[in-house]
């Protein structure tokens, strides 16, 4: 029996929920997922950014956790054999860095492709302002992917960055951002990974009635 709960918002728009769901499961934890109910009240906070709202949120063992890299620390310390970051010292502050980055920045980028798993926009006109932003994430996956050969950003094996960065692969074919071939691999990659398909078959049995928002949450 799961004595671990990760509380979840929608799994179509929802990036963050995405990630700490990602890291849950890579860590090989037994959790029970809890889905806080969209009404109107809640989107606002979400919308807002209210700290009542902590989703993804965490709780085991007593213990509640929320913010996905504080998640990430977490279920490093209790799952040490995982392998959520490289056992390399190097290559684990590289891993971190990257991470860190995807975490704090990037406002542009998720204002004006927000995460949409249901649809596709072949023809997306991306606002200038947000072009650095995909700019600066192709020049991470590209220096990431040939210093470790790939598949997974750090090697053999997916780690806390693939699991902040998928949902930009997401949000990338849903607007049709071009790569190249190398992060297109890296973004297949991804799109086939059973953790990913899992994630993606519940978004997509999710009821429509949820309103598409414009920023993320």
């Amino acid at each position: 029996m799961a004595h671990a709960t990760l509380t979840l918002s929608s799994k179509n728009y929802s990036s963050w929920s995405l990630r700490g769901w990602l890291l849950c499961r890579m860590a090989g934890l037994d959790f029970k997922e809890v889905m806080v109910d969209l009404d109107d009240d809640a989107r606002q906070e979400l919308l807002l950014l209210s700290p009542s709202v902590l989703v993804p949120r965490l709780t085991h063992n007593g213990v509640t956790v929320w913010d996905t890299l504080a998640i990430a620390e977490y279920l490093h310390e209790i799952k040490p054999k995982a392998g959520l970051w490289p056992a390399d010292q190097v290559t684990r502050a590289h891993c971190r860095s990257v991470s860190g980055e995807m975490h704090s920045g990037f406002y542009n980028l998720r204002s004006a492709l927000p995460m949409n798993l249901k649809t596709v926009h072949p023809r997306f006109k991306i606002f200038s302002g947000a072009r650095p932003d995909v700019e600066r994430i192709k020049a991470i996956w590209t220096e990431c992917l040939e210093l470790s050969g790939g598949p997974w950003l750090f090697g053999k094996t997916p780690t806390v960055a693939d699991a902040m960065y998928a949902p930009v692969c997401s949000r990338f074919r849903t607007y049709s951002v071009e790569l190249e071939p190398q992060l297109a691999a890296y973004c297949d990659t991804v799109f086939s990974w059973p953790l990913m398909v899992e994630w993606t078959e519940g978004a997509k049995a999710e009821p429509d009635e949820i309103i598409e928002l414009e920023v993320e949450f």
